[in-house]
């Protein structure tokens, strides 16, 4: 893998993804779930909130970068607020 440049934070960050799909596909099998509806008015469920979650979370940290607000890692903090606010009112 040494001719694709892989950094720790990359590498965290795609093992983080992964472990996240396998989070929630266990979740999936092992608490199934009935669809519900938020402020959006659809119906989503925990897989549609990660997605939109993931989303929300690329468009925050390319906007951190492209203002340059503060240290990127401050950029975390404000998707995991995201994250907190999608899974809870989405």
């Amino acid at each position: 893998m040494g001719w694709m440049a892989w950094t720790w934070p990359t590498a965290a960050f795609f093992a983080t993804i992964a472990a996240l799909l396998v989070v929630f596909t266990f979740l999936a099998i092992r608490y199934p779930e009935t669809p519900r509806a938020g402020v959006l008015r659809i119906e989503t469920t925990r897989g549609d909130r990660l997605f939109i979650t993931l989303l929300g979370s690329a468009f925050i940290n390319l906007i951190w970068l492209g203002l340059e607000l503060a240290p990127q890692p401050w950029a975390m903090v404000v998707c995991l607020v995201y994250a907190a606010a999608v899974f809870r009112w989405v």
